[in-house]
C-alpha cells in the first residue's frame, strides 16, 4: 500500500502540472523556494525567494502523507495539505497536493470550491460519492460512485463535494494545479461572513425564513 501510495501521488502532481497555466503563472526561474524574510533578493508572487545557492533538499520534503488523520468532527473528515505552507519549494511551481480522510457511514468534505485551482482526485481505499455543479444557468448535478484506483477530476472554480457512503474509511489523494488553491466553503462563506452578510438579503436570496437565516448564522 506505500508503494502505490508513492505512485499515486507522483501520478497526481504530474497530471496536475498540466493544468498549472489555468491558475499560477510559470516560472521564469528554476524555483523560488518561499521564505518570510524581507532580505530575499526576489519577491515573487507574495514571498521572497530564497538565494538559490541556500536551497536544500528538505526545501522539497515532506513528510507523513502515510498516517491516517482523526475524523472525529462535525463533518467526519480531515484534510492534510501539502501546499507552499509546508512544503516552502513549492513556491511559483503551481502544483500541491492533498490527503483525505473520511469516516465511515457519511464522511464529507462539504461543498466548496477552489478559486486558483483544478482539482484531481484519487481514491486509494473505500467507497466515496463524489459530485460537482456546472455554472449558471444549467447547474447541472455530475456525479460517480469511485472505488479504489478511481480517479476523478473537478474544474476550476466549481462547487463539488465527496461523501463516504460507506462502511469504512475512505483514503483519498488530490493533486490541484496551484501552490496555494485555497478553499471557499460554500456554507461558511454565506452564513458565517465577519461581518453577516444582512439577513434580509440571504431570506430572499435563498427563499427562507428570515428567523431562520439568522439561526444559521448562529450556528456558523
Amino acid at each position: 500500500m506505500e508503494a502505490l501510495q508513492i505512485i499515486v501521488s507522483i501520478f497526481i502532481l504530474a497530471l496536475a502540472s498540466s493544468l498549472t497555466f489555468a491558475s499560477d503563472p510559470s516560472p521564469l526561474q528554476d524555483f523560488c523556494v518561499a521564505i518570510n524574510d524581507p532580505k530575499g533578493s526576489v519577491f515573487v508572487n507574495g514571498k521572497f525567494c530564497k538565494d538559490a545557492k541556500l536551497a536544500k533538499a528538505d526545501d522539497f520534503y515532506f513528510s507523513g502523507l502515510h498516517i491516517r488523520k482523526n475524523t472525529s468532527n462535525i463533518f467526519g473528515s480531515t484534510v492534510t495539505p501539502v501546499n507552499v505552507a509546508q512544503m516552502p519549494g513549492l513556491h511559483t511551481l503551481g502544483i500541491s497536493m492533498v490527503r483525505i480522510d473520511y469516516a465511515p457511514y457519511g464522511g464529507l468534505i462539504p461543498p466548496h470550491t477552489h478559486p486558483r485551482a483544478s482539482e484531481i482526485l484519487v481514491v486509494l481505499e473505500g467507497t466515496l460519492h463524489v459530485c460537482f455543479v456546472t455554472s449558471n444557468p444549467d447547474n447541472r448535478l455530475i456525479s460517480k460512485v469511485l472505488y479504489p484506483g478511481d480517479v476523478f477530476v473537478f474544474p476550476v472554480g466549481l462547487i463539488h463535494f465527496q461523501y463516504n457512503i460507506g462502511n469504512t474509511y475512505v483514503v483519498a489523494f488530490a493533486g490541484l494545479s496551484s501552490e496555494n488553491p485555497r478553499v471557499i466553503t460554500i456554507a461558511n462563506a454565506v452564513f458565517g461572513s465577519n461581518p453577516s452578510i444582512n439577513a434580509d438579503i440571504l431570506a430572499k436570496a435563498f427563499n427562507l425564513d428570515w428567523k431562520m437565516v439568522k439561526n444559521l448564522q448562529f450556528e456558523f
